[in-house]
């Protein structure tokens, strides 16, 4: 298997949330797997403008269905992100290459699938009665907390001014 992460969307209702999804992937070198059925063509005008200039540097994967995914990726190590989850996502230990699953913006992952994989699953607090963030924010938070726990390795961690340059490589 791959060092890349992966990260998984089950039954993805929105284009512009795969879309966004899609290009936080290009940025970070990460895979994009698709569970069907999808709310939308991928051809769509919405995913494409989301995933901007981007979509054609996607590593994307679509299967028809989960037991597919499961079949095509044996040993994935998965971990299954739900606000009914009892562990936080920065409680999870992320491997390299491990596939990071977010379920459809109506209703989430199945809960029989994530009670086959209760270890795995963990959630993003948030205050209140709120019922769950977006789905693009969420892939983003627990993708990032993943990839800092592996170093951010090869990802370019200093920007650079265009027209200026910093009086030092630290901040006082």
């Amino acid at each position: 298997m791959s060092d890349r992460m992966n990260i998984v969307l089950f039954e993805p209702e929105m284009p512009l949330n795969t879309g966004n999804i899609g290009r936080t992937c290009v940025a970070t070198n990460s895979r994009l797997h698709l569970i069907e059925p999808l709310g939308f063509k991928l051809n769509e005008k919405a995913v494409r403008r989301a995933g901007l200039d981007y979509w054609d540097k996607l590593d994307v994967t679509v299967y028809c269905d989960y037991q597919e995914f499961l079949d095509r990726n044996p040993g994935a190590r998965i971990y299954m992100a739900t606000t009914k989850a009892s562990k936080m996502y920065t409680e999870a230990a992320y491997e390299p290459g491990c596939f990071l699953m977010f379920g459809k913006e109506s209703a989430g992952i199945p809960e029989e699938i994530l009670i086959q994989n209760q270890e795995n699953c963990v959630r993003i607090p948030m205050w209140g009665d709120i019922r769950s963030l977006n789905l693009a924010n969420s892939v983003a938070v627990v993708l990032y907390e993943a990839l800092r726990q592996n170093g951010f390795e090869k990802m370019t961690t200093k920007g650079k001014l265009h027209r200026l340059e910093w009086q030092s490589d630290t901040l006082q």
